[in-house]
């Protein structure tokens, strides 16, 4: 009986190896492709409202909270805005209990890179600021500003001026891409 029980564990232990020698790079894609989904870092939407700075990774969260100006679960930072202010992040049902693992979070402190392409809007003093670069976005959020921006005067969904963020190498060019990021992720 013993011999039996060995034999049928190496069978199944060799199967499995089997199965692994096969597909690897199947296999190795698809982890891949699970962490990309899992990290969501390529996109980032920060809100100045009511004296505090609400940060959603999630943009059918953030659309939300523009037509509602709630978002149902938040984890809450009083005082740790750049500039002393209360910062909201709202979370999807998903991860209203997590303690850790929140895109958001761990992008603002650091611990997770934006992806590349990077998309990111600041809504602050009644104009959508639009980013494609995380180091201006970071800037804007410390400063206010960014020092090269294109202004466009009523732009935005309901007649806002959108201001698209530039560096010191593409100020004299119009950021014809994300122009149309930005009309396609509001849909106009």
């Amino acid at each position: 009986m013993k011999k039996l029980l060995i034999a049928a564990l190496v069978s199944s232990v060799m199967a499995g190896c089997a199965v692994n020698q096969e597909k690897p790079a199947e296999v190795s894609k698809v982890e891949a492709k699970a962490a990309e989904q899992t990290l969501n870092n390529d996109d980032l939407y920060v809100v100045y409202h009511d004296g505090r700075m609400n940060v959603f990774y999630d943009a059918a969260l953030y659309k939300d909270f523009l037509v509602m100006g709630e978002t149902p679960f938040r984890k809450t930072f009083i005082g740790a805005g750049p500039k002393g202010e209360t910062v909201v992040h709202g979370l999807t049902k998903a991860d209203k209990k997590k303690l850790e693992g929140i895109p958001s979070i761990d992008m603002l402190e650091g611990r997770l890179a934006p992806a590349e392409p990077f998309y990111g809007e600041i809504v602050a003093d009644g104009r959508i600021n639009v980013f494609d670069n995380w180091d201006l976005f970071k800037a804007f959020m410390a400063h206010g500003e960014v020092p090269y921006r294109l202004t466009d005067i009523g732009a935005g969904p309901k007649g806002e001026t959108v201001v698209y963020a530039l560096t010191k190498e593409t100020k004299k060019k119009r950021p014809e891409a994300l122009i149309a990021k930005f009309k396609a992720f509001h849909a106009m």
